[in-house]
């Protein structure tokens, strides 16, 4: 198979292979990808389909690291477990049995590998009548509080740390209390937060009036926010400790596939795939870097390699073993994948553009739109083959398609440090530095060492020289071209990354999860008027955040995003 990184190498050891009953490994990186090539292969079978050709299609896509499926596939297929889908949004109704039997889905759903959503906007304010008992309510943010405290027992599968996404409506009467819930140190460090916006939210800011707060259980209204004042405390708590975030949920469920059942209200951990209650999604990610031949797109094999995606992520749903039935159920009958990519500034890099220009986000938009076409030509042939998705006749969809959503950007964490790739639609961190997960991991750009190598300006001093450094743009042994070629999340302006984000938004069915980074002296003005662009750019979901705005970290002294809830294995790759 393609040459791993040492990298690629300890992640693999440390949290993919197979292990026996002592501890011990006892796989090797080309058997896991057989592995879980033979098990996908397997579903052909239920097709008519040739269960070897397919296995060894998936194993070659795989070992030259052109394409990888989501954590819990790699982990999970051809084992006892075979639970595969990485994401799920349960539904959390306003009684105790309810709450905590949704706990109890979380928690079988967190052993077996997968992330979960939630929204808290059906329950009952803080200090509402308990009509039962006769008390009073303790509100939605007391119940996340045991969520995350049960979540903080459980490691996904025994070998990552769970990870939730916890959304309130703007319109609950307890949204000050929720916005703010991170500010006390650990609070909800297993959670990430976002507040779920609509229009007429947005009306309300734009005529600088107040909108309703209203009660769920009664749906009266029992109050009222300025939509102003809310907006700014979101961007106060965003810029103090990286949460919450946005979700433009109106926008969400424009392109909601099947909206005859129900309105999307939650996503999964990071946002990029909004689901409805007890639905889950397989993910799976095209390493761009390797569909390049050094300095133009490789479009042929890009479509090969997003074919064999699609295909490879529906099988994946056939195979899935579902930890609770009514997952199950719905799975069947909308099979939501989400085919994105990693190594897009590698991609850049090849293409000789840098990431902050405009041609970067021509690229962008060119790129996802040629992915986005190929992997709908794949669905709809699958459903020539094997029937639409069950649902398909309540859907908004044209032409009968497999999957009622095929693509999402994920943030790609680990499995691009295993194809040795830049993270998803990302800049580059650094072109050398420690992660600090599983015990420190060397990473190093290799475009960067062959271009360096290339120009004759390589030398161990150099690399030991830039090890670590935020930027290279100050660095005068690198020549001005390549310091641009390889600016960093610190290099790139907060419009570009929004420019960016939106480019891939409009050629993805379900969403796009993107951290615009900012400088440790960005005011909390800068993070309110990047909400409000992301507003103005037609995005699903914002996330913005302050270098040091969180203690912990995964990326140096000099943070570029918060550690959140797990050791960056979840939150930065929902996969």
């Amino acid at each position: 198979m393609s040459t791993l990184s040492p990298a690629a190498q300890t992640v693999l050891r440390r949290r993919y292979l197979r292990r026996d009953e002592d501890g011990a490994v006892v796989e090797t990186p080309d058997a896991m990808m057989r592995r879980v090539a033979t098990n996908l292969a397997r579903a052909e079978a239920r097709f008519g389909g040739d269960v070897e050709e397919t296995a060894d299609r998936f194993y070659d896509v795989m070992q030259r690291l052109d394409f990888l499926p989501n954590s819990p596939t790699l982990m999970n297929a051809g084992t006892a477990l075979q639970q595969l889908a990485a994401c799920f949004v349960l539904p959390v109704e306003d009684s105790l049995p309810s709450i905590f039997e949704t706990l109890k889905q979380t928690a079988l759903i967190h052993q077996s590998g997968g992330g979960t959503g939630f929204s808290f906007s059906t329950l009952r304010p803080q200090g509402d009548i308990v009509q039962e008992t006769g008390g009073v309510a303790s509100g939605p943010v007391s119940f996340m509080r045991i969520y995350d405290a049960a979540t903080e027992q459980i490691k996904q599968g025994g070998r990552r740390r769970g990870a939730n996404m916890g959304v309130l409506d703007v319109t609950h009467p307890d949204i000050e209390t929720f916005v703010t819930a991170k500010r006390e140190a650990g609070a909800l460090r297993n959670f990430n937060i976002s507040v779920a916006t609509s229009s007429e939210f947005w009306d309300a800011y734009r005529q600088g009036t107040s909108y309703p707060l209203v009660n769920p259980r009664t749906g009266a209204e029992v109050g009222r926010a300025r939509a102003a004042r809310i907006l700014d405390l979101v961007a106060e708590m965003a810029w103090e400790t990286g949460d919450p975030g946005l979700l433009f949920l109106d926008t969400i469920n424009d392109d909601n596939p099947t909206p005859a059942l129900g309105r999307i209200r939650a996503t999964n951990p990071c946002g990029e795939v909004p689901l409805l209650p007890y639905e889950a999604c397989v993910l799976g990610s095209v390493n761009l870097g390797r569909h390049t031949d050094g300095r133009r797109v490789a479009w042929e094999k890009l479509r090969d390699t997003v074919h064999t995606g699609v295909r490879l992520l529906d099988n994946a749903i056939e195979m899935s073993t579902f930890p609770v039935p009514e997952i199950e159920e719905r799975m069947s009958a909308n099979r939501k994948i989400g085919l994105g990519v990693m190594g897009f500034h590698d991609l850049l890099v090849d293409l000789r553009v840098p990431y902050d220009s405009d041609e970067a986000v021509e690229v962008a938009d060119e790129l996802m739109a040629f992915v986005h076409e190929a992997a709908w030509e794949a669905s709809r042939r699958l459903a020539d083959e094997r029937g639409a998705f069950p649902n398909g006749t309540e859907s908004t969809h044209g032409p009968p398609a497999r999957n009622a959503t095929t693509t999402s950007i994920a943030p790609t964490g680990t499995i691009s440090m295993i194809a040795g790739c830049s993270a998803s639609i990302e800049p580059l961190y650094s072109v050398a530095y420690t992660k600090h997960v599983m015990g420190g991991l060397e990473m190093v750009s290799d475009r960067f060492v062959e271009i360096a190598k290339e120009r004759g300006f390589y030398s161990e001093a150099l690399m030991h020289d830039l090890h670590g450094r935020p930027t290279i743009q100050d660095v005068d042994a690198v020549p001005d071209d390549v310091q641009r070629l390889f600016g960093t999340a610190h290099d790139v302006p907060a419009e570009r990354h929004l420019q960016i984000q939106a480019a891939f938004q409009r050629h993805v069915d379900n969403a796009v999860s993107k951290t615009v980074n900012l400088p440790a002296s960005a005011s909390v003005e800068t993070v309110r008027d990047l909400l409000l662009r992301a507003r103005e750019l037609d995005l699903k979901g914002v996330t913005v955040f302050r270098s040091g705005a969180k203690p912990e970290q995964v990326l140096g002294e000099d943070p570029l995003k918060e550690e959140c809830v797990s050791e960056c294995e979840y939150v930065t790759e929902p996969e």
